[in-house]
């Protein structure tokens, strides 16, 4: 699970901070653009969005399929398509979230701060350091807003949450994860669509900041 948690939140940091220059860069030519009558907001955020695509698609690609075999991981094509898919859409999910904060912050710099914020909340609130079971209650609905949180399960469920290996003579591992994280195998198919809806809603609201928002200075 350290391999994971650290995987993802190094990639993902790396694909949301790469691409906020290069956002900002091109918000200013929307701007000249739309001036002139050439650009609509939405074709351009949208074009800006599928773009990406498929980038992460062979990232996540190349990433997975040397890492799943370093780790040792069990070959299996239900396990290695669940890995593929978390950390494609975790990918996802950061690379958009890049681009949202910069299309709802004046500058690069602004982002940049705004984003490094949220990224030590969200390990704070992963379930790694703190697993879900140990965060005071009244703080537990963050953990489940938490896209960190989300991946996390996915990637630790899906390889080893229906593994029934004896840990003690009370506890298998299956039994333990739920014990000690609260991760479900059956829940799966939740924090699939979760980790779908995630880099959709950050992609939405990148093309609604580009509509709405103009920080150009006359």
């Amino acid at each position: 699970m350290g391999s994971m948690y650290a995987a993802v939140l190094f990639l993902g940091v790396q694909n949301s901070s790469s691409v906020q220059p290069v956002v900002a860069v091109e918000r200013t030519v929307f701007y000249r653009e739309k001036a002139a009558g050439m650009y609509s907001a939405i074709p351009y955020a949208f074009g800006q969005v599928v773009i990406e695509i498929p980038y992460v698609f062979v990232q996540s690609a190349f990433y997975g399929i040397i890492v799943y075999a370093m780790i040792g991981f069990e070959w299996t094509a239900a396990k290695f398509f669940w890995y593929f898919f978390f950390m494609y859409f975790t990918l996802l999910y950061f690379t958009f979230y890049g681009m949202m904060t910069v299309a709802i912050t004046p500058n690069q710099n602004v982002a940049s701060i705004v984003a490094a914020f949220f990224y030590a909340v969200w390990n704070l609130f992963s379930g790694f350091i703190i697993p879900r079971p140990r965060i005071p209650i009244w703080w537990r609905w963050y953990y489940w807003a938490c896209p960190v949180a989300w991946t996390l399960y996915g990637l630790v469920a899906s390889q080893f949450g229906d593994i029934q290996t004896t840990l003690t003579d009370e506890e298998n591992v299956e039994q333990f994860l739920n014990r000690y994280f609260g991760f479900k195998h059956d829940f799966l198919g939740v924090v699939a669509a979760v980790i779908v809806a995630l880099p959709v809603m950050f992609a939405l609201t990148f093309a609604l900041a580009i509509k709405a928002f103009n920080f150009q200075r006359r």
